[in-house]
């Protein structure tokens, strides 16, 4: 399965080269994670992202796409594509995310309910 949600382009997201800056991309796939899975103790260990095609206008919507790659002992990788109008595919990001405790600050293995929630997202 695939979650999408919208993210608003503001206009103080373009940079001086006249586009969204390379940064705001991982605002846009961060706050799309959080509102898919908001309830789980994680830190980003690692974000990497194909930028395809600049977004030169604000005052818009994009959509994020959401899905799990893989699914590790305390470890996911979660995949994500910034569409925008057409169908254009703007960016390709990857991240991995490490759960963790709240009380240790240290990775912890994932709990049943959470590997079974990511594979239903689990893209094959």
């Amino acid at each position: 399965m695939i979650f999408t949600d919208k993210q608003f382009v503001r206009w103080d997201d373009l940079d001086a080269m006249g586009h969204v800056n390379n940064a705001t991309y991982l605002t846009y796939i961060q706050e799309t994670r959080f509102i898919w899975l908001s309830n789980v103790e994680m830190v980003v260990a690692r974000a990497e992202v194909d930028f395809l095609e600049p977004i030169y206008v604000g005052g818009r919507f994009v959509d994020v796409t959401l899905w799990v790659e893989s699914i590790g002992n305390s470890s996911f990788v979660l995949a994500y594509e910034v569409i925008g109008d057409n169908g254009v595919v703007h960016a390709k990001v990857k991240t991995v995310q490490v759960t963790i405790s709240p009380e240790t600050k240290k990775s912890r293995p994932l709990k049943d309910s959470e590997r079974e929630f990511l594979t239903t997202y689990l893209k094959a």
